[in-house]
């Protein structure tokens, strides 16, 4: 495969974050993705994510799977760690580097066909076990790689780009996740880079399975009349839940806000959530009322972005498994051959 390079000059009065980088320091090497495709929006979205948030790029370890969408990572945080698995198994890759090293900032990029279908069992158990992750999965509904054909998570009745209709019932997602305990979970459009930069941002801070759905127009295959995964489409039927801004406990909070309600969701780790509702009886901590409130909107026809859930107290699977503070390729002889005391001492309990 070949990559192309951006060339390594830049303007020398780029803006630069508290670490001292540039917007050009977070990005990977050019698309090779069709022009206008919705997945370069997410890459730039979290680009800006991780630029405003000020992280150290070789903190952050990108793990995709197979499809057009996991071809995203090479885009974004090319002097980060990353991992190209295979076709559905990027969730069971990722879960084992994060047992190995916790210290990591770790973001799961898949698509509807990688998660949704050869890779739902996948999905299914990262986010039961609160692997503590970022998910994303870039939705256009469609196999784009292979031509075309509908994914799981198409709508049934709508159209394909040569006029075929889906006649199955589509996977929702975001559903799946509130259901499966994921502590964090949010949908949002390519399109929207007001929402989708805090959501994204949010996700990074939270600790826990951070899970958010996508919608991203394939602009090859499916956007067209009779697609409900195109730019028209998304943009007529988005109900917006909240509107959203991220406020880091580490930074001054200095943002403006518009008349209107607003609830601040405290996470684990003492960050932020402010959200300024567009429905003031939403409640954002309730998760048995946001499956009810998505299956609702579904019903109308209407796609539900923001985020539709996040557990304020929430753990990880480290927490779960009581695993080692220390990284475990930090460990030594002396801490992964204790001697035949501490072995005796662990058989002793065990009587």
């Amino acid at each position: 495969m070949t990559y192309l390079a951006k060339p390594k000059f830049h303007h020398p009065d780029l803006p630069k974050n508290a670490l001292g980088f540039t917007h050009r320091d977070y990005e990977g090497t050019v698309s090779t993705l069709c022009a206008g495709c919705g997945h370069d929006s997410i890459t730039a979205s979290i680009i800006q994510a991780c630029f405003e948030l000020s992280i150290e790029p070789h903190r952050v370890a990108k793990i995709s799977g197979i499809g057009c969408s996991s071809k995203t990572p090479t885009y974004f945080l090319g002097n980060s760690h990353g991992f190209n698995s295979v076709h559905g198994r990027m969730p069971s890759v990722l879960t084992g580097a994060n047992l190995a090293n916790r210290d990591l900032i770790y973001l799961g990029v898949s698509g509807d066909g990688d998660s949704a279908s050869i890779g739902l069992g996948q999905f299914a158990h990262c986010l039961r076990r609160g692997v503590n992750m970022v998910y994303i999965v870039e939705n256009n509904g469609v196999y784009g790689l292979t031509k075309g054909q509908f994914s799981a998570t198409a709508d049934r009745g709508s159209k394909s780009k040569r006029g075929f209709v889906n006649t199955d019932n589509s996977i929702d997602l975001a559903a799946m996740a509130l259901q499966l305990g994921a502590s964090f979970v949010a949908r949002s459009f390519s399109g929207d880079k007001h929402q989708l930069v805090p959501i994204i941002k949010a996700a990074i801070a939270h600790r826990g399975a951070a899970f958010i759905d996508i919608i991203s127009p394939c602009v090859a295959f499916n956007n067209h009349p009779g697609s409900t995964k195109s730019f028209d489409f998304v943009r007529e039927h988005n109900e917006a839940v909240n509107r959203l801004d991220f406020i880091s406990s580490r930074m001054p909070i200095e943002i403006d806000y518009q008349p209107g309600t607003v609830e601040i969701v405290t996470q684990h780790d003492g960050s932020r959530l402010a959200l300024r509702k567009i429905g003031a009886d939403y409640d954002p901590t309730d998760r048995t009322a946001a499956m009810g409130f998505l299956q609702q909107q579904a019903a109308k026809g209407q796609i539900v972005t923001g985020l539709l859930y996040v557990h304020p107290d929430s753990e990880d699977l480290h927490a779960h498994l009581r695993t080692a503070e220390a990284p475990l390729n930090s460990l030594g002889e002396k801490d992964l051959c204790p001697g035949s005391a501490v072995l005796d001492k662990i058989n002793a309990g065990l009587r």
